[in-house]
């Protein structure tokens, strides 16, 4: 039997999320619609001007635009509260709303009220990454997109959503970890081109095509610090070598611009070897537009051409640090600078008028693609959308369903779960975050449809005894522990809500521990003293958390990390702990010790270890230390089998005949430059079988490695890595076929240390769970093709 992908969600949920969607809507909005924010069809003065004739093609109207424009006019658009043309009958524009697991209200853009109170929150992204399911990631990019297209259709929001964040979570400690899918490039990466094909709609809408809403994959390059130690993100100067750059950070934005074809790359705070991010024309230009080929524009994080000016003293004058940002290709400035001093930069002569234009066709451009100079919001695609689309049921459940895909079972002693409601009659629920509300939405969320805390969900299915153990994640004193005791000796069940919160890791707070905080764990390991029952611990947080203490316990059955679950976290967790759900998340990130920090400062890059081990190395790919729990761990309530059914032993890599392969092709070891190969189409197909030899029905996140010749031992090769991953869904006793294709230039190369992609020659070990399989790689000269 051939297996497919697990779906987003189960198919009586898909089909009533297709129903909604297809239901025509007799009464679109209960409010005021949207006038249209240029080219109004009653507007005599505007009807003649060719950029506003939607059947010329776009770049035409963009040019014809620009060149009606003054000087004064154009650095009013420069900004991201981009002002009004009124002669042209432009209306003023806000770029700057949020969109990161859910309609935000975070940026200015956006904002809530009348018929529009509230968007369907989900769970963080580094939740929704430990799903492994990248359908998901796409249908839930589809439903905030379509929640943002109402809510602009109602007048109270943008199309310009500065989402994803997709840097690589290098460093545990980071407050913004909680943003990200995780510390694997490649999932990174593929999380990013699936999200941003769901929000923009149409594939994406790359080469030029229509944009249902604008995504922005960010912070490009190499920001992972927000303010550690004195050292803060807008004075950090990250020094990254090449090798680094290529094989890890680059990564998923090239995969973001590439495959995903998203309409704009934001440029970060930091300096990157000595110069800013938002004035580096390899970054910007040679590397986002030239080589990426980048189909829309770039926009700095919020005041960073100020910052490189007022903060990191780069340029000399403001008009000066203006100049460097627009020559480097910054399009949009997140803030005023851009507005208050290019009239200054072209008549001092540091810029040309014309590269002022440049700027603005790529903004500009992304704005007709959306639809917004087309006249009447409701005449175009997705001009229907309403209140209606806002909240909707199918929508919630999708959140539900992200959520149980998103919990990871870390421990399961016994096993001790599921609980049954049968024996587990009462169940004491204890923790400061056992009955909260806005803590499982994280950072960078809106106003959620409603709530479902751990305390109702467990509730749903059992009496429940409730003590807080601690009045806040900080617990910094034992006042409410001896509640919280005698309720763990009276239940025939505990469940201990613990972890973080935004007051301990956040935009601009970044950790310095890696343990609980305050002493929460004295109150785990005195009521799993005292529990009657198994005592199950339940954490919400971004990073990974130290829990030594609790995975050696043995009265401490088992540990679930929820991540920060969405709205409706507390029933995603309830459903996992009865077994409603069968856990099938995998942890994105290596969950350290706490010790580990001691030899990594977060101010340095390098991701591999020294010579001297001194340096350790970061993420799974080089690290060889000791873990908590490794990348990639999760557990299930039932138990798979994997078989490798298809699978080649040899797989020949052409090479371009016009290379002399001595001199040309091959480094020392016969590693092959990726660019001397013939990479089109060039994949290795694996076919797994997959076994649920449990009694529960299950999904299993396959998660394929490779390890290159030498075992990894080469300084510039990984240990291991990732090069191939998909959820499927097996019925308990069944056996399900899944189909992997491994691109051999993208996934089994390597970067030597000058930064150069190679394939190793030679046998490449897969490691699928505990099947290994080996895999030859031999170059194939082949000769010059003449036509």
């Amino acid at each position: 039997m051939t297996g497919t992908a697990v779906p987003a969600v189960p198919a009586a949920a898909a089909a009533t999320l297709a129903l909604l969607l297809l239901l025509p809507l007799l009464i679109i909005m209960s409010g005021d619609a949207r006038e249209p924010f240029a080219c109004d069809p009653r507007d005599e003065r505007t009807r003649g001007f060719p950029f506003c004739r939607a059947s010329t093609p776009i770049p035409e109207r963009a040019r014809d635009l620009v060149g009606r424009l003054t000087l004064r006019e154009k650095v009013k658009l420069l900004a991201n509260d981009a002002g009004a043309v009124p002669r042209l009958g432009i209306r003023g524009y806000e770029w700057w709303s949020e969109a990161l697991h859910g309609v935000s209200n975070v940026g200015p853009g956006t904002r809530f009220g009348g018929d529009f109170p509230a968007a369907t929150s989900f769970p963080q992204v580094i939740t929704t990454a430990a799903s492994f399911n990248a359908s998901l990631w796409e249908a839930i990019g589809q439903v905030v997109s379509d929640e943002a297209r109402a809510m602009y259709n109602g007048g109270m929001g943008g199309l310009t959503y500065w989402s994803p964040n997709i840097n690589v979570l290098r460093d545990p400690r980071w407050g913004r970890g909680q943003e990200t899918p995780g510390e694997d490039p490649v999932v990174v990466g593929r999380y990013a081109a699936r999200y941003v094909r769901g929000l923009q709609g149409g594939g994406g809408g790359g080469d030029g095509g229509r944009l249902k809403v604008a995504a922005c994959c960010k912070h490009f390059m190499a920001y992972d610090l927000d303010n550690w130690n004195g050292v803060d993100r807008f004075h950090f100067n990250a020094r990254v070598s090449k090798q680094d750059m290529e094989d890890t950070f680059a990564v998923p934005f090239r995969m973001c611009v590439m495959e995903g074809k998203v309409a704009s790359v934001m440029c970060s705070y930091n300096q990157v070897n000595g110069v800013p991010a938002c004035a580096n024309p390899n970054l910007l230009k040679k590397i986002v537009r030239d080589e990426w080929r980048l189909d829309g524009y770039v926009v700095s994080d919020c005041d960073s051409v100020g910052v490189f000016y007022d903060k990191q003293h780069y340029a000399s004058t403001p008009q000066q640090a203006v100049a460097d940002a627009i020559k480097a290709g910054l399009d949009l400035d997140c803030g005023p600078f851009l507005a208050m001093h290019t009239e200054g930069a072209v008549s001092g002569g540091l810029l040309n008028e014309a590269e002022v234009d440049g700027a603005l066709l790529n903004t500009l451009t992304v704005q007709m693609r959306l639809g917004m100079f087309d006249g009447e919001p409701s005449a175009q695609p997705h001009g229907s959308l309403g209140p209606k689309d806002v909240c909707a049921p199918a929508h919630q459940e999708l959140a539900l369903e992200a959520a149980r895909q998103g919990i990871v079972l870390l421990k399961n002693r016994g096993p001790s779960l599921p609980l049954s409601p049968r024996r587990h009659r009462t169940v004491a629920v204890i923790g400061p975050n056992s009955d909260v509300t806005v803590t499982m939405i994280g950072n960078y969320a809106g106003v959620a449809c409603g709530y479902t805390t751990p305390l109702q969900g467990i509730g749903k299915y059992t009496k429940t005894i409730h003590q807080q153990g601690c009045a806040d994640v900080a617990c910094r004193d034992d006042k409410l522990f001896g509640g919280a005791v005698e309720a763990a000796r009276g239940a025939d069940a505990t469940v201990l809500v613990m972890g973080l919160d935004q007051s301990i890791e956040a935009e601009f707070k970044d950790r310095d521990s890696l343990l609980l905080p305050g002493r929460q764990q004295e109150l785990v390991s005195k009521v799993a003293a005292a529990s009657k029952g198994p005592t199950v611990l339940v954490l919400m947080s971004g990073g990974p958390v130290d829990i030594s203490f609790a995975k050696d316990d043995p009265r401490v059955a088992a540990i679930l990390w929820a991540g920060y679950p969405g709205q409706a976290g507390g029933a995603a967790i309830a459903d996992v702990l009865f077994g409603a759900t069968n856990p099938g998340g995998r942890l994105p990130m290596t969950w350290y010790p706490q010790d580990y920090l001691a030899s990594v400062p977060m101010t340095v890059m390098d991701m591999r270890p020294t010579r001297s081990n001194l340096y350790p190395g970061r993420t799974y790919r080089f690290y060889r230390g000791q873990v908590v729990y490794p990348f990639g761990h999760g557990l299930s309530y039932t138990r798979f089998v994997h078989t490798i059914a298809v699978a080649p032993a040899v797989v020949s890599v052409p090479l371009d005949g016009r290379r002399r392969p001595a001199n040309a092709t091959t480094a020392p070891g016969g590693a092959v430059r990726v660019t001397h190969a013939r990479c089109a189409g060039l994949s290795l197909a694996v076919q797994l079988d997959v076994r649920n030899a449990g009694a529960r029905d299950g999904a299993h996140a396959v998660l394929v490695y490779s390890t290159p010749p030498g075992g990894g031992g080469a300084r510039w090769a990984p240990r291991k890595q990732l090069v191939g991953f998909q959820k499927v869904r097996v019925a308990a006793g069944a056996r399900e076929r899944v189909r992997i294709n491994i691109h051999v230039c993208k996934y089994l190369s390597v970067v030597d240390r000058s930064g150069v992609r190679r394939i190793p020659m030679g046998e490449h070990r897969l490691h699928i769970g505990d099947v290994k399989h080996s895999v030859s790689l031999q170059a194939e000269i082949l000769g010059v093709i003449k036509s």
